[in-house]
Order: C-alpha cells, then sequence, then structure tokens
C-alpha cells in the first residue's frame, strides 16, 4: 500500500496511477470545472467556425463595398451629367418661357386678326354672292357675244377674201397702168439715160432672140421672165454705139424689179455681146433700193402721177 505523507509523495502517486487522477479531478472540481475544456474546446471549434464566417462575411461584405463605390462613382458621374443636364434644361425652361410669352401674345394678336378676319370673311362671301349673280348676268351676255362675235369673225373672215382678192386686182391694174405709161414714156427713159431709142423690142424679138442663142445651161424660168420683160429697147449711146436698156415697171418698185432689170440687161449682152442697161420705173420706189439707185448700177426713172390719169 502507497504510503503518502508529502505532496511529492502525492504526485508521485498519481503519475503512478493515472485513474487516481481523474478520481482526484471529480472529487476537487465541480461539474461546471470538469466540463470547462470540453466546453472550450467546443467554444473554440464554434469561434473557429465564427471566424471562418466572419472572414466570408468580410470578403462578401468588402466585394459589397467594392460594387457599391463603382455604383457611387457611375451615379457620381451620372449625378455629374444630370446636373449639367438640369442646367440646360433651366435654360431650356427659361427660353420656352420667355418663347411662350412671346407666343400668348402673338395668339393674341392672332385671335383679333382672326376675328377681323372673320368679319372680313362674313362681306367677302356676301359680296362673292352678289359677284356671283353678276357672273351668271355676264356669263349669258357673254354668251350672246360670243355668238355675235362667230358671226363677225365670218362675216370679217369674207371681207378680208374679198379685199386680198380686191387688192390682188388693184395691184394687177395698177402695175399694169403704170406699164402702160411707161411704155409711152419709153422715148423719155432712154433719153434721161443719156440714149437714143431706136426700137422698142417685142415679144417675138426677144423668143427670137434666145432661139438663135445658146441657153441650155440658162434656167428655164429664168428664160420665161425674160421673154416676159415689162419693156426691152434697143437704143444708140452718146456715140452712136447700138446698145439695149432693160426695163422692168412697178407701181412702186423695189428689190425684185431691180434683179429683174439686172438679170435682163446681162442676158440682152450675153445673146447679143452689145453693152446693156438695166432701169426700173414706177410712180414710188422701195427705200432698199436706193443704194443701187445711188451707184448707178440700176437707172431709176420716176413716172409722173399726171401721166396715170386717164386721158
Amino acid at each position: 500500500m502507497t504510503t503518502i505523507h508529502t505532496i511529492e509523495d502525492l504526485l508521485h502517486a498519481l503519475d503512478e496511477n493515472p485513474d487516481w487522477v481523474e478520481a482526484l479531478r471529480t472529487r476537487l472540481l465541480s461539474r461546471e470545472l470538469l466540463e470547462l475544456p470540453q466546453k472550450f474546446t467546443q467554444f473554440v471549434a464554434e469561434m473557429h467556425s465564427f471566424v471562418a464566417e466572419m472572414h466570408s462575411f468580410v470578403e462578401a461584405t468588402n466585394r459589397r463595398f467594392d460594387a457599391l463605390e463603382t455604383q457611387v462613382e457611375a451615379l457620381k458621374k451620372d449625378v455629374g451629367v444630370l446636373k449639367k443636364d438640369v442646367g440646360v434644361l433651366k435654360k431650356d425652361v427659361s427660353i420656352l418661357k420667355k418663347d411662350v410669352s412671346t407666343l400668348k401674345e402673338e395668339v393674341s394678336t392672332l385671335k383679333k386678326d382672326v376675328s377681323i378676319l372673320k368679319k372680313d370673311v362674313s362681306t367677302l362671301k356676301e359680296e362673292v354672292s352678289i359677284l356671283k349673280k353678276d357672273v351668271s348676268i355676264l356669263k349669258k351676255d357673254v354668251s350672246i357675244l360670243k355668238e355675235d362675235v362667230s358671226i363677225l369673225k365670218e362675216d370679217v373672215g369674207t371681207l378680208k377674201t374679198q379685199v386680198r382678192s380686191i387688192q390682188t386686182d388693184l395691184g394687177i391694174l395698177k402695175g399694169s397702168h403704170a406699164r402702160t405709161a411707161a411704155l409711152r414714156e419709153a422715148t423719155s427713159i432712154a433719153r434721161e439715160m443719156g440714149l437714143r431709142r431706136t426700137k422698142t423690142l417685142t415679144q417675138d424679138d426677144l423668143w427670137m432672140m434666145t432661139d438663135q442663142a445658146n441657153t441650155s445651161i440658162i434656167p428655164a424660168n429664168e428664160l420665161k421672165s425674160y421673154r416676159r420683160a415689162d419693156l426691152i429697147m434697143e437704143a444708140t449711146d452718146s456715140d452712136g454705139d447700138p446698145c439695149y436698156i432693160a426695163v422692168e415697171i412697178s407701181f412702186t418698185a423695189n428689190g425684185r424689179d431691180t434683179r429683174r432689170a439686172m438679170r435682163n440687161a446681162e442676158l440682152l449682152t450675153e445673146f447679143t455681146g452689145r453693152r446693156s442697161y438695166p432701169a426700173v420705173a414706177g410712180l414710188r420706189r422701195d427705200d432698199r433700193i436706193q443704194d443701187l439707185i445711188k451707184s448707178g448700177t440700176v437707172f431709176w426713172y420716176q413716172l409722173d402721177p399726171d401721166v396715170l390719169e386717164a386721158e
């Protein structure tokens, strides 16, 4: 049996008998103290679990904070943009307020104008109603006038045709009368040209002249016109040399007459080999032939109105 006298003996006995330690602990310590290590171990385990949870929470929280910071930065930018937009909107609203004020004034003016226009339109409607009646009456009058004008147009057309016919006949008569007068003045025409008429050629003479000449290169219409010349005279000049005078006669001598006279004079020279002179005779002359007369290319003989009077 183990004898215990000192504390060292007790400790030595406890070392040799571990079960004594547990029995001694049970005697010396309360249940709470005995369970304390187990509870501490449990507590530590729980604390480890809590710390792990807190670590996860902190990490999650940090992530949330990072996300929040990003969102806050974005919001700050959005707020900055919104502030600018609000500033612009304030300006726009200020401008709109002015525009609205101006529009109100313009609308007020327009209302007054519309009121005046309504009155004017009412007046115009009355006037248009009156005008419609007047137009109806005028349409009837115009219809009658159109019928009258249609009849007048037909009458005028008939008169114009008759006048043209009379003018044509009168032109022929005037030309014929002038030709007759010029034929009577044949000697005077030659004398005023400084020549002496020896013979007036007939149409037979002209035909014979063309029959004896080579006319193959002369257009047929020119030959026909030549044979119908108004007046062709044989004459002698101041030296006694034979020559010819080609005279075209019109009441009013014009460019057509001068061209025919010059052409006939050229043909006479070609057919006879003698010098020929172109001349035009008439009561009046076209100003456009003045240069030919002034240059001496064509001689101008003015008929005296007295010679045109019936005897």
